[in-house]
């Protein structure tokens, strides 16, 4: 997943003038994203991004219905999300590279550290998490349940698992300590993660033979 590095200031303010309507929205959407990622959610607001992007609040309010709506659908203006689940045929390699790249993300760049304030503001702005659910937190959470579904058909898994419910144990300890810094977030946490749980839910190799050595 790539991102770009965030602006060194806030993004320069467009002239007014009569425009396309199609032109004003990716003004918008590129104004809304570089000053998201400039000054996080604390420093976004509808006006602001007015200014920049010389369009009215009005016309804002018109196509977004929130602040929150706005900041992520700009946050994917800038951004430009990869989905990808590497799928080597190791379910613990492909979970330990998967959650140490989630980790890198949300600890190393601009573009992850935003993504805990747009959390924290979909608790209060329901437009906001409709649209995380739809293009952020849902596509990611289908190719894992995905990677465990096929994991589970190769035999690596035990039968009846749910991986619905394995995507919110591994992210989910991700998501607590990312939320609540009481602890650090890092690689080691995440790899420790995936050994802990594919310990209980993962099929136990059958038991060799005492003959199975023979002739070797």
């Amino acid at each position: 997943m790539t991102h770009p590095s965030p602006p060194a200031h806030p993004p320069v303010r467009r002239g007014r003038g009569r425009r396309p309507a199609d032109q004003v929205r990716r003004e918008v959407l590129r104004a809304a994203g570089e000053l998201l990622l400039a000054e996080g959610m604390a420093g976004f607001t509808v006006e602001k991004v007015a200014a920049l992007a010389g369009a009215s609040r009005v016309t804002l309010y018109k196509w977004w219905p929130s602040k929150g709506a706005l900041a992520l659908e700009g946050y994917f203006g800038v951004v430009g999300p990869v989905l990808a689940f590497a799928d080597t045929g190791d379910i613990a390699a492909d979970l330990t590279a998967q959650l140490k790249a989630f980790v890198r993300l949300m600890r190393d760049t601009r573009a992850g550290i935003v993504v805990p304030q747009l959390i924290g503001q979909a608790q209060t702005d329901p437009d906001l998490a409709a649209v995380y659910r739809e293009r952020y937190s849902g596509p990611r959470r289908a190719l894992a349940v995905r990677a465990l579904e096929r994991a589970g058909q190769r035999g690596q898994l035990r039968e009846g698992l749910d991986p619905e419910v394995v995507v919110d144990q591994l992210w989910g300890a991700c998501y607590h300590r990312l939320l609540v810094p009481d602890r650090p977030l890092t690689e080691e946490f995440a790899e420790a993660l995936v050994v802990n749980l594919l310990g209980g839910i993962g099929r136990p190799a059958p038991p060799r033979c005492p003959g199975d050595d023979a002739g070797r």
